[in-house]
């Protein structure tokens, strides 16, 4: 049944980039009033600009795929009654 959550857990993922990355956006011109957020090589960028912009970025990437991850496996357990992660020892 594990295997069976692994091309499910691929497709929620993709989802959750996705989703991630409109969700970054939206921050990004609340915060900077910018169309889009400097990447590292961008020029004329000051390095607070750029760092803060990772920094929000990976938090939210990191908090979306949790969330993904989690209600994902929820649902799985909830469909199979098995849990398709990790066991705590």
């Amino acid at each position: 049944m594990k295997l069976l959550y692994r091309p499910l857990g691929m497709l929620f993922g993709a989802l959750g980039g996705f989703l991630a990355t409109a969700i970054f956006g939206q921050i990004w011109k609340l915060i900077a009033g910018d169309k889009e957020a400097p990447s590292a090589t961008m020029r004329n960028r000051a390095w607070t600009e750029v760092l803060l912009a990772a920094a929000i970025q990976g938090a939210i990437f990191g908090l979306v795929k949790a969330a993904i991850d989690r209600g994902g496996a929820k649902g799985f357990q909830k469909l199979t009654g098995e849990w398709p992660g990790d066991e705590e020892d």
